[in-house]
């Protein structure tokens, strides 16, 4: 795992499909550490145990499960967040400790923000961190591209011409959030996060916004 800010670690690279490349980041805090999206990779669970363990494990949609959810519940006793919608795809790994189906803060300081279109549960989730920085996890609603620009998770031939439409709502909600640190899920290009300066959130935003609905 490498360090990326204060209170944030990035597990090693996985590669579920050919161009395409995930990671997972734990989030450490006094009360209990964070891990957002999931990893398979042993060598990285073990590592976190010897950061103090994972009290929680949120995924922003079903492409994150796997087997590995129940080694981590079983390892660190971790609590499992999901969308409600997306139940019957955890029941064949895991049952969710905490389902959300609405926009709500969980754990003082995390915003939950469902964004369907990639999948019918699909969630972001913004941090407020105690190091003053605003980190807002994508999943895969946006992810970053080879060329480093951010794109919607919209795949013709997954998606229906409706998620199109459901997709793009989504994604304008986001653009008001001002956030420093933007990372994905999965990406395509040498990273799947990037900070932000000012205005440079919303300008990705209306890029992704106008490819999108091209």
């Amino acid at each position: 795992m490498q360090q990326i800010r204060d209170d944030l670690w990035e597990t090693a690279t996985e590669t579920p499909m050919p161009g395409l490349t995930t990671h997972a980041y734990l989030l450490t805090r006094e009360a209990g550490n964070l891990l957002f999206y999931n990893t398979s990779l042993q060598q990285e669970i073990e590592r976190m145990g010897e950061l103090g363990g994972v009290a929680y494990q949120l995924l922003s949609h079903r492409d994150e499960l796997g087997d590995s959810l129940l080694q981590i519940r079983q390892r660190f006793g971790t609590r499992l967040g999901g969308h409600r919608r997306e139940q019957a795809e955890f029941a064949r790994f895991v049952t969710p400790d905490i389902l959300f189906g609405d926009r709500e803060t969980l754990l003082g300081n995390i915003d939950v923000i469902p964004t369907p279109g990639h999948s019918p549960g699909s969630t972001c989730f913004l941090v407020h961190s105690p190091t003053g920085q605003r980190y807002l996890f994508t999943g895969d609603t946006l992810y970053r591209s080879a060329d480093g620009s951010w794109k919607a998770g919209f795949i013709p031939g997954h998606n229906s011409p409706a998620d199109r439409q459901t997709m793009a709502a989504s994604i304008t909600g986001l653009r008001d959030l001002q956030p420093d640190l933007v990372i994905g899920s999965a990406f395509a290009g040498s990273n799947g996060y990037q900070e932000m300066g000012q205005g440079e959130w919303q300008a990705h935003v209306d890029d992704a916004l106008e490819r999108l609905m091209r």
